[in-house]
């Protein structure tokens, strides 16, 4: 496999939005079994103006970088506020949630997982 270039927005994006439990997210994966990843998969969500993810936990641990928006990560702990250029660590077990605060803007993340966990 050679090394893979290209624009992250010329990924199709997966909208997940149930209306319920998780709403406005879209998912790029933007490096994975395609491009021959072998241990870890590069994802970037979007989450629409006042969209979030679902609550939940994994047995596999994750590492975020935000690039834009403001927003929130819940944690079993509370909520902890988020901007671009904040990294956050999530560890495996921990129930987490994504919520994009504005009403008016997107926000952007990356989103590092093990290949197993995809």
């Amino acid at each position: 496999m050679a090394i893979a270039v290209k624009k992250y927005l010329d990924v199709v994006g997966q909208l997940i939005d149930d209306g319920k439990n998780v709403k406005g997210v879209t998912k790029r994966v933007v490096i994975g079994k395609d491009e021959g990843a072998e241990n870890f998969y590069m994802r970037v969500f979007t989450l629409e103006p006042e969209g979030f993810t679902p609550k939940h936990t994994h047995e596999w641990e994750h590492e975020v970088f935000v690039l834009n928006g403001e927003g929130v990560v819940y944690t079993s702990e509370g909520e902890i506020p988020l901007c671009g250029g904040d990294t956050v660590f999530v560890p495996a077990g921990e129930i987490h949630q994504f919520r994009n605060v504005s009403s008016d803007n997107d926000m952007e993340f990356i989103c590092v997982i093990p290949k197993y966990g995809q």
